[in-house]
């Protein structure tokens, strides 16, 4: 998998396939067992402590339920970061919270704690702070979970204009396809943990594959199966030894 600078690359798939796995593997959380991830040349695995500490302040992450510190405020959260890795002044850390916040419509939340604000707002938070640091890299887990149609068209417009801005490279996992196509440049699909698809989101629509047209259409049949797998229900009831 190939995600360049600048670009919003999407990496899709059914649940328990893997995708999750990808941006903990990128972010060091554990170590791959085969083959090799390298940001920036680096390859992940061979770095220690201090040097998994550097390259993660190259990245940003907005987690799938946000994540905020509950004890401290809009502001707070967003300057978490900043007031961590940075030696800046708390004037000049108050005017960048400020602007991060301005970019994600909620300037004059700063002051609310994140059990007053909506669930979309918070995710619009955890954005603000995902990007505090200007990051090479953003990952996004399920950022469109839980949202309302409208929230969830406001978070896909800002993950596309604040990778354009700020030119970074941009990984975002979803089950959301509507939303995840309109804003993607290109698109990974996963299955048990390998890559049955690939390519542009038009690309992507009007594929032939099963497993893509059953995921891009939520078909119901297909070779994605709706049971978990294992025994089956006549075995569990022992129908056949009643028969």
């Amino acid at each position: 998998m190939d995600f360049p600078r600048g670009k919003l690359i999407a990496v899709m798939g059914g649940s328990g396939s893997g995708k999750t796995t990808i941006l903990r593997l990128i972010g060091g959380q554990i170590r791959a067992q085969q083959g090799s991830v390298s940001v920036n040349g680096q390859e992940i695995s061979k770095l220690d402590n201090s040097g998994l500490y550097a390259i993660r302040r190259k990245m940003g992450m907005l987690f799938q339920h946000g994540a905020l510190f509950t004890d401290l405020s809009v502001f707070d959260n967003v300057a978490f970061p900043l007031r961590e890795h940075t030696d800046l002044s708390e004037s000049m850390i108050r005017d960048l919270v400020l602007l991060k916040l301005q970019a994600v419509g909620l300037r004059n939340a700063a002051g609310l704690m994140p059990s007053e604000v909506s669930g979309g707002m918070a995710r619009r938070v955890a954005l603000a702070r995902a990007v505090a640091l200007d990051p090479e890299l953003i990952m996004y887990d399920e950022p469109f979970a839980g949202l309302d149609p409208i929230s969830m068209g406001v978070a896909a417009n800002l993950i596309r204009n604040l990778n354009d801005a700020l030119g970074s490279t941009s990984i975002l996992v979803s089950h959301d396809v509507h939303e995840t196509f309109a804003i993607a440049d290109y698109v990974y699909f996963l299955s048990k943990g390998k890559i049955v698809a690939q390519g542009t989101p038009e690309e992507m629509q009007v594929s032939d594959d099963p497993y893509v047209r059953q995921f891009v259409h939520a078909e119901a049949d297909g070779p994605v199966p709706f049971h978990y797998p294992g025994a089956s229900l006549q075995d569990d009831l022992g129908l056949e030894k009643r028969a």
